[in-house]
């Protein structure tokens, strides 16, 4: 029921998609690669499949199998499950056999607790980002594995930081994130009825059956109806050891296409964070920098892009890239964290990407002698072709911009404004086209995007959950339109000197 990523007996390759998952199959194959993986094992779809068959049960050989696959990730890491002074600490991600981006669960930073956290903040030597961590933990545990809102740790980390008088999160020192920490598990005892689980075993199993749980929530199962995926491929689960993004100013988290998923063009394309860990980049919480120079100035960004922040890194990236999709012949996506200048890869699958952008990557591809040319039609889903047809607004037609942001999806489309996904499904069913408005979308909003004709987010980049979530529908998306103010309370956005009200009807360019 476990295979880990690497050599051995049990260890998994790419061929092993229905057993392993995507994921789990395609880290397997990135670390035969030689690539650097950080290390891990993975539960079989076979565990999800039994799970749901025995009543929530799990197959009686598995707590053994787990603890000997978790023994020898503490040997090749060196550090111990639970030690005060070494810990080894896991993410613990779901991984299904067709890529359902941000429809199931994960928890990062597991193995945390009072004492390990301690540990953590001497072994890195930064206080700070020990406590940050412990923080992002307990929000992360509590939302998948206790079910607790969301809101409510917001709602304590604004307060803290409003009463502070400080602007972002990374204004927060480590006395903050002490106190932050504190005040979090105080909530989850007030909210729950019990204290925050301290043993990093029963965290561990709280986790796994968190995930497995994910692949029957709702949006999941309303992801998998409109993507054709039968219920009986279960998820997989892919425990792995912890690489920090949040390590200060020399880590990086980041998410990366193999050539551009909007166009097809083929060109290195992505998006990073410095000091962050991988959710803030897909979750849309922060915007992101371009990869590449040529990128950040055709975007007319500020800061730096990772090719001239860390150039060692990005031509590490660059050679990895190149590698795996000469391996895969075909295009990827991938996550990648860097920790203190070391380039780890925590994933690689074929990219979401539009028809347009289908379309031209199968007949690169063949002129580049990757594939031949029935593989290339067959890469092209035939659904998807209407893509090609979406509408556009006339060349030469005047334009009143209300504001702009990042061409996250192509098309256009014209609607009435919605700021919630029950109000954008609720107008849709009485065949209103509507256009979803959010600060940032989450996995929660499936149904609402489903409904809208087209997604415009205040926050987020080009690697977003609604960008790719959106490319994957062909609904056309503009991110990151960093000018839009919304007011929930008054029903209405503001931009550009603009004051738009729920109802009024908009056009959203792609």
């Amino acid at each position: 029921y476990v295979y880990s990523f690497g050599a051995g007996e049990s260890a998994g390759d790419a061929s092993m998609k229905a057993l392993l998952g995507g994921k789990g199959a395609n880290l397997a194959e990135m670390a035969r690669l030689g690539l650097p993986v950080p290390p891990g094992f993975t539960l079989t779809t076979e565990v999800c499949t039994e799970f749901y068959a025995n009543e929530r049960a799990y197959p009686k050989e598995l707590a053994a199998q787990v603890e000997a696959a978790l023994a020898a990730l503490e040997a090749k890491t060196g550090k111990t499950f639970g030690d005060a002074a070494n810990p080894l600490l896991v993410s613990v991600r779901s991984g299904s056999r067709a890529s359902m981006p941000g429809m199931m669960d994960t928890v990062l930073n597991l193995g945390l607790n009072d004492e390990t956290v301690e540990g953590l903040a001497k072994l890195s030597g930064d206080a700070r980002f020990a406590y940050d961590s412990y923080r992002r933990f307990i929000q992360m545990y509590s939302g998948v594995v206790l079910e607790l809102e969301h809101g409510a740790f917001e709602e304590i980390l604004g307060a803290h930081k409003d009463s502070n008088e400080y602007k972002s999160d990374v204004e927060l020192n480590a006395d903050d994130w002490r106190a932050v920490v504190a005040e979090f598990k105080r909530a989850v005892e007030r909210l729950s009825g019990a204290p925050f689980p301290a043993d990093p075993k029963a965290q561990l199993w709280g986790a796994i059956g968190a995930v497995f749980a994910s692949w029957m929530n709702d949006r999941a199962i309303f992801y998998r109806k409109h993507n054709n995926i039968p219920e009986s491929w279960g998820t997989a689960v892919n425990v792995q050891a912890m690489v920090f993004g949040n390590m200060g100013d020399t880590s990086a988290t980041g998410v990366a296409f193999t050539r551009d998923p909007s166009t097809g063009e083929k060109k290195f394309y992505g998006e990073y964070l410095i000091n962050a860990q991988g959710e803030d980049v897909v979750a849309g919480i922060r915007t992101p920098r371009a990869l590449t120079k040529a990128a950040r100035e055709a975007m007319k960004e500020g800061g730096e892009s990772l090719e001239e922040a860390m150039p060692q890194v990005f031509a590490e990236l660059t050679a990895v890239y190149q590698k795996l999709e000469a391996h895969y012949r075909d295009m990827q996506d991938i996550e990648f964290t860097v920790e203190r200048g070391v380039l780890y890869m925590l994933q690689t699958r074929n990219g979401k990407r539009t028809a347009k952008a289908s379309l031209k990557i199968a007949v690169d591809m063949v002129g580049e002698g990757l594939i031949g040319q029935r593989d290339a039609v067959l890469r092209v889903d035939a659904s998807a072709l209407d893509q090609l047809l979406h509408p556009t607004i006339a060349e030469g037609y005047r334009r009143d911009i209300i504001c702009r942001g990042l061409p996250a999806s192509p098309g256009a489309a014209v609607g009435v404004v919605a700021f919630s996904s029950e109000e954008a499904e609720r107008l849709a069913a009485d065949r209103v086209s509507v256009i979803l408005v959010r600060e940032e979308t989450s996995p929660e909003d499936i149904h609402g995007m489903h409904a809208s004709k087209a997604i415009v987010t205040a926050r987020g980049g080009m690697t977003s959950h609604a960008a790719v979530v959106a490319r994957g529908m062909g609904r056309p998306c503009v991110s990151g339109a960093g000018d839009i103010r919304i007011d929930m309370k008054l029903g209405e956005f503001r931009a550009g000197g603009r004051v738009i009200k729920k109802g009024e009807t908009i056009t959203v360019d792609g």
